[in-house]
């Protein structure tokens, strides 16, 4: 069975040691064949072809309304988005996106370094975001782990019973069981509450959370996650019963008393 593409929508011009223009590329014979761009170095190309795709195509698109154009017509297995692309920014691209997808996993590029830049990222729909400048195999980590959780979420979702709420973390539904309302989740938001949702009652540790969601536990990172729970208790607060507690200096517990 032919694999769907794998897509980059990005206008990368900040990779680490790595000067290009947009390249796009595409998998066949079994080896990667470069389409465009003439600065690119080879080392994009070498680590994430070879390192992600296995036997995916992998298209790039330089601005946003034109990417949102291709995934509509391809349909791909990941995304990386760079927030600030010309005619249409990463934001509203995903935006339109997840209007009808919350599934196809996306991780954003980005200069933007504020809370409230990455939180709206998240809102938005994103899985991962990473900020530039970055080294590409740190890119290759998180597509790969993006990937690999998409494939593990297809083999079958756990619905969790949190006091008088549901949650469905494959399709980030949050539905209250006695009055029938229904929130769909933003993604980090649904991946945080299926981390405290899969140990209820104990203390996940902020690192863990932060390593497995994010892959660095920086003090950035960490605010970011802070502003995230804080999002979760308010969509919870319907059932008075529910507590994300915050066990200073160690990490979070979700319980249903």
């Amino acid at each position: 069975m032919r694999r769907k593409p794998f897509w980059l929508a990005a206008a990368v011009q900040h990779l680490r040691d790595v000067a290009y223009r947009p390249v796009g590329f595409a998998h066949e014979g079994g080896e990667a064949q470069r389409t465009a761009g003439d600065d690119f170095r080879g080392i994009l190309h070498h680590e994430v072809v070879q390192g992600v795709l296995h036997h995916r195509t992998a298209l790039l698109e330089t601005d946003g309304s034109e990417g949102l154009r291709r995934y509509f017509e391809i349909r791909p297995d990941i995304l990386v988005v760079d927030v600030m692309m010309p005619k249409m920014s990463g934001f509203e691209m995903v935006k339109s996106i997840r209007q009808s997808d919350s599934q196809t996993p996306i991780l954003f590029l980005t200069a933007k370094t504020t809370v409230d830049d990455v939180v709206t990222g998240f809102n938005l729909g994103a899985n991962d975001y990473l900020k530039k400048p970055f080294a590409i195999p740190e890119l290759v980590v998180r597509m790969k782990a993006l990937l690999g959780r998409k494939t593990s979420q297809a083999k079958g979702t756990t619905v969790f019973t949190i006091g008088e709420f549901q949650f469905n973390p494959e399709t980030a539904q949050l539905q209250h069981r006695t009055s029938d309302d229904l929130t769909i989740l933003p993604r980090r938001e649904a991946d945080i509450l299926q981390c405290l949702c899969q140990r209820q009652g104990e203390i996940v540790p902020t690192q863990s959370i932060l390593l497995d969601l994010w892959g660095d536990d920086d003090f950035f990172n960490a605010r970011s996650l802070q502003v995230l729970i804080t999002r979760l208790r308010g969509h919870l607060s319907r059932d008075p019963r529910i507590r994300i507690i915050n066990v200073r200096g160690t990490g979070y517990k979700l319980i249903a008393i």
